[in-house]
């Protein structure tokens, strides 16, 4: 039965307020369908446009890193104060409080160790998994200029079209060889290549000539990687010139859970992404809570 209030006069339609389309806030996302913008969104922030992704997935290809032996010790009380969390299915299901609602990037490929060719991987995640874990998107190494380059592009646009198909982004995450040079044309090279072929962002390191260059020519979100450990001002510096320069956030691992104050740099960090904090003020805020701690 139609309920009585159906047949009362007087509603309020607001025939003189148009109704108002938001448009979205990611670079290159805007077409993408709702479910596919709902997680972004959740990855990166809506008012900063931005994300502080803690990585956590070292351990897939070369065991337990220094500072990963105990996740459940070292990195769970971390989780809360990152924007996205970023690691493999069998640790979030042993370790990862589920109560938690720290946004999942889940590692989807793999199949070789540090013993071997990394560049050999496949696609060692089911998309199904991923949707039974919640997952807000699924990483995919591309190795550009590896010796499986063409394979490990394959995975990364078999993952496309089956995220496409469950609305879960696919981030492209470029790996650079020993041989490789770690310059903007090689970058310009591996980000467009991700872009081209379907990827909604992509993670690539910083170079400090022509940065600019790499985010400005690849019509998705880059999210600058944070690479082996260097001195705090140093990682602040990096991840402030990278968000200056146009990426739409920074993936750190071993800047965060090998510093001496792992939360403290994580909120640094999070000044310097989120509030455009100078390097110099950020590493402030770093020791004043470093001595909190």
């Amino acid at each position: 039965m139609p309920d009585a209030d159906d047949l009362k006069e007087g509603k309020k339609y607001y025939t003189d307020v148009p109704q108002e389309t938001e448009g979205f806030f990611l670079k290159g996302c805007g077409h993408l369908d709702w479910g596919m913008k709902n997680r972004l969104a959740r990855i990166f922030n809506p008012k900063s446009g931005r994300t502080v992704m803690l990585a956590i997935d070292h351990g897939y290809f070369q065991g337990p890193t220094t500072g990963l032996e105990r996740v459940d010790l070292n990195i769970v009380p971390l989780i809360p104060h990152a924007d996205t969390l970023m690691l493999t299915r069998g640790m979030l299901r042993s370790v990862v409080p589920p109560s938690l609602d720290t946004p999942i990037v889940l590692r989807a490929s793999g199949g070789s160790s540090i013993l071997k060719e990394l560049s050999n991987e496949g696609i060692a995640v089911d998309v199904e998994d991923c949707m039974r874990l919640n997952v807000c998107a699924m990483a995919v190494q591309v190795f550009i200029g590896g010796e499986f380059e063409k394979e490990s592009i394959m995975n990364m646009t078999r993952m496309v079209d089956i995220g496409t198909r469950y609305g879960i982004p696919t981030l492209a995450v470029t790996a650079v060889g020993t041989d490789m040079a770690r310059d903007a044309r090689y970058f310009r090279l591996a980000t467009r290549i991700c872009a081209e072929l379907g990827a909604n962002y992509v993670k690539s390191y910083y170079v400090e000539k022509d940065f600019e260059t790499i985010t400005s020519s690849c019509p998705v979100p880059i999210v600058m990687a944070g690479g082996k450990k260097i001195p705090e001002i140093d990682a602040l510096t990096m991840a402030y010139r990278a968000v200056q320069e146009g990426a739409a956030g920074v993936d750190m691992g071993r800047n965060i859970f090998q510093s001496d104050a792992p939360v403290a740099m994580l909120k640094a960090v999070g000044a310097v992404v989120h509030n455009n904090e100078t390097p110099e003020k950020a590493l402030e805020l770093y020791q004043t809570l470093k001595n909190q701690e």
